[in-house]
């Protein structure tokens, strides 16, 4: 049960305060040291700090930009950093004990959207002669079957396919994957003794941290990548590489990153974990309020060298609501980063079973798991109650309005079929999702040695 502290009304009056604004939570802990990746969608921490939101809850936040996203992982478990902006996929990886294991979980998601397919320019020369254009433009969404005769020639030719995603249990991991499956290639399988991800592959992935991302291509050492902004904008930029589609027009709204802590932070500290809750909040409410009216200003704040660090210009590509693919074809895309529409964050349990599904579908859950496995894993890691708490208090401070908030939700999303392959995703149904795969495993498939068997 949390403890909370109010101070009188008319005190507040006195100081002309608000009545409203009158209730506050008592902290376990106000001095707190959070993590991030120089990415755009650690937005809302860089937000919450610039604008006082953090102060407002009480909290003195440092805010710390980590060298790769298994030392920020590290860097939370032992305590060096309280929180970090996460990949979705940590918390769940972590608490089920796929690589480093420990009790992650998450009340708020920070974003929808935000990440990029790009590739170099002798790829996208190569695969423009299978991409139909209208007005001397390709049309989109360009498919992995636009790929798929130039992995071919490279394999002909005896040269492996090599591509970046910036972490094993990233969304851009299985991002890239989705999309090169919906292509008819195999990005490859993990498995207990084999954690490469590129058995019988077609496509080799490999990691690479996203700000290395663009040199890494240009070096030739790969050939193309999934990675979030501005890093595909960065390869237009420097005329290296062609981004050929977005995670929006490949899983339309899909989860982003998390705000990730330790079930033991959680617990020993909940009211601060409210208060950071309750800060995140306002920081999201606020990147997309009037339609995105924050955004060039959000752009100038990331874009100083304690954040991102990438040119503004570089950066507004993609925040303020366009993206641009070839150079000079910059589309209309406004929901390309998302912050608090659509309930961007609230930390829904189908979000989860989808990482779930994913981490199944490509062998790092390597035996079957009933469908109750991925709704107990997801109520594990993912912390709505949390968040609708939070939520509650900035209702009743005045500060967020009901209908700002999934009140009545079981924490599942309805299902969609918004996927460039059009098949449908319903997080109530793991199993069955994953049965509609042409490629990945199902049901009892497992790998063993080189192989799919079962």
């Amino acid at each position: 049960m949390s403890i909370r502290t109010l101070l009188p009304a008319t005190a507040f009056l006195a100081l002309g305060l608000s009545a409203a604004h009158a209730q506050f939570l008592e902290l376990e802990k106000d001095e707190l040291t959070f993590g991030f990746i120089k990415l755009t969608d650690m937005a809302p921490l860089a937000v919450a700090y610039e604008n006082g939101y953090f102060e407002d809850e009480g909290l003195f936040v440092t805010l710390e930009a980590q060298a790769n996203w298994k030392v920020l992982l590290d860097g939370v478990i032992d305590g060096q950093l309280d929180g970090a902006h996460m990949l979705a996929g940590q918390p769940l990886a972590a608490t089920i004990g796929f690589g480093t294991e420990a009790h992650i979980v998450t009340p708020f998601s920070m974003d929808l959207n935000g990440n990029g397919i790009t590739v170099s320019n002798e790829i996208w020369a190569a695969m423009k002669e299978h991409v139909p254009h209208e007005d001397g433009k390709p049309v989109h969404p360009i498919p992995a079957s636009a790929l798929k005769p130039v992995v071919e020639q490279y394999r002909a030719d005896g040269k492996p396919f090599n591509m970046g995603m910036v972490f094993p249990v990233s969304t851009h991991n299985y991002e890239l994957r989705y999309w090169l499956a919906a292509g008819d290639l195999k990005p490859g399988y993990y498995s207990p003794e084999n954690v490469s991800g590129q058995i019988d592959a077609d496509v080799l992935l490999s990691v690479t941290p996203p700000p290395q991302m663009p040199a890494t291509m240009e070096a030739g050492t790969i050939y193309g990548y999934c990675v979030g902004e501005p890093w595909n904008q960065q390869a237009v930029f420097k005329g290296i590489g062609v981004p050929v589609i977005t995670d929006y027009e490949i899983w339309k709204n899909n989860p982003e990153k998390v705000f990730g802590i330790t079930a033991e932070f959680a617990e020993e500290y909940p009211n601060t974990t409210l208060a950071i809750t309750k800060a995140l909040i306002r920081a999201a409410m606020w990147l997309d309020e009037n339609d995105n009216a924050n955004r060039p200003e959000a752009v100038e704040i990331l874009s100083r060298s304690e954040y991102v660090g990438a040119d503004e210009e570089v950066i507004a590509n993609s925040m303020t609501g366009t993206f641009e693919y070839e150079k000079g074809d910059k589309r209309e895309i406004p929901d390309f980063n998302v912050f608090f529409r659509y309930y961007a964050t609230y930390p829904y349990y189908s979000d989860a079973v989808w990482y779930l599904t994913q981490m199944r579908r490509w062998g790092q859950i390597s035996e079957a798991k009933t469908d109750e496995w991925y709704f107990e894993q997801a109520e594990k890691v993912y912390r709505p109650d949390i968040y609708l708490e939070a939520a509650r208090l900035l209702v009743d401070e005045g500060l967020a309005s009901e209908a700002d908030f999934p009140w009545e939700t079981d924490g599942y999303r309805e299902a969609t079929s918004e996927f460039i392959d059009g098949l449908e995703y319903d997080g109530r149904q793991p199993n069955a999702y994953l049965d509609s795969f042409p490629i990945g495993l199902k049901g009892s498939q497992k790998v063993v040695g080189n192989a799919v068997e079962g």
